[in-house]
């Protein structure tokens, strides 16, 4: 390896570790009304982290849905499930985006809100 390769790779950033949820992708059926989706937020990191959990339509507008627990404490390295439950409104399909956020402790350094979104695609049956 030459030694410009060498520093090239020097300057490479380390692998990212970022929050996480699953699944990210879904298809519902439902009889109902309404539909539900579960999902689990993650943190990979080695700290704990405040979540919120909130759902989007397709054009990222806020969307009336019921989710339990929508805010709540994630320790190190651990998941939990969250129930999402969306109205279908006037239509037989509705598409959405569940997005897992992450909330920043007040003066802890860099104030950064990640984000990670799945998408859903549910249909009445």
């Amino acid at each position: 390896m030459t030694v410009a390769g060498a520093a090239l790779l020097a300057l490479l950033p380390a692998a990212a570790v970022g929050q996480s949820m699953s699944p990210m992708r879904g298809e519902v059926a439902s009889f109902d009304e309404r539909f539900a989706v579960r999902v689990h937020p993650g943190n990979p990191y080695g700290h704990r982290i405040r979540v919120e959990v909130k759902v989007y339509d397709q054009s990222f507008r806020p969307v009336a849905a019921q989710v339990t627990p929508r805010s709540f404490m994630l320790g190190a390295q651990a998941s939990r499930p969250v129930l999402v439950i969306v109205p279908f409104g006037d239509g037989a399909e509705r598409k959405v985006r569940i997005c897992t956020e992450s909330i920043p402790f007040p003066g802890k350094g860099t104030q950064i809100k990640a984000q990670i979104c799945g998408k859903f695609l549910a249909r009445r049956l």
